[in-house]
């Protein structure tokens, strides 16, 4: 049988020009995106790093995300998607917020230079983020807190939680004051007696500490709350 060189280059070039399959995705734009962030920080985060380190040209990538804060709403509504919130449909809200807040800390405590950027970042469009925030606030208005406080309770949970997601990332020797111990007698026997009860510095015993002080914090706001309403 004859063989057709024409048909085969003819059969080449059409494989060629119709990809099984996207060069791109989302779901691989985000992750490298992360990638890129981790190895170099958010400021080596650009639109044309990205595109070299998908190997494609910045016009493709633009294709597929119009600009580097569409890229920041692909990435935050990732990270918060990671985060648990099934627990406020199963537990009291106070029990909740300790699975979800470290939950959150640990999700962020893997990702801490995008804080300074999430921390702020609109949460405009981004539906998996909107999901978060509508299962703790639904969490919120089950236990009765007024809905003119439960951004306010967020928020400030989620400065605790952020702050203690960086502190995962300090040396242990953050509070070795050196050779000025006796200039800071009190720090640097509160320092040692930490050390004899938790071993060398982690954030963990400071984290629990803080939520759960915050919580009982949140117990007495609501009681004070709901008590100042009634009487109106």
């Amino acid at each position: 049988m004859a063989s057709d060189p024409a048909g085969r280059q003819s059969e080449v070039r059409r494989k060629a020009g119709r990809p099984t399959k996207a060069v791109l995705e989302l779901g691989r734009i985000t992750q490298t995106a992360l990638k890129l962030v981790r190895q170099e920080g958010y400021q080596g985060l650009t639109m044309s790093a990205l595109a070299k380190r998908l190997n494609v040209a910045p016009s493709a990538l633009y294709n597929h995300v119009r600009s580097k804060q569409e890229l920041l709403i692909l990435i935050q509504d990732h990270l918060m998607s990671l985060v648990e919130v099934a627990c406020f449909d199963s537990k009291p809200w106070d029990e909740a917020i300790q699975d979800w807040a470290r939950s959150y800390r640990d999700v962020f405590a893997h990702h801490t230079p995008l804080i300074p950027l999430i921390a702020v970042q609109p949460i405009t469009n981004s539906p998996q983020t909107l999901r978060i925030y509508e299962a703790v606030a639904r969490g919120f208005q089950r236990a009765g807190w007024p809905e003119d406080e439960i951004v306010n309770a967020i928020v400030a949970l989620e400065s605790f939680i952020f702050g203690s997601a960086l502190d995962v990332t300090a040396p242990e020797n953050i509070f070795d004051v050196g050779e000025l111990q006796a200039e800071a007698p009190v720090i640097s026997r509160a320092v040692a007696s930490r050390e004899t009860r938790f071993g060398r510095y982690t954030a963990a015993p400071a984290f629990e500490l803080g939520l759960a002080a915050i919580i009982q914090g949140l117990r007495w706001q609501l009681s004070t709350l709901s008590e100042g309403r009634s009487t109106i």
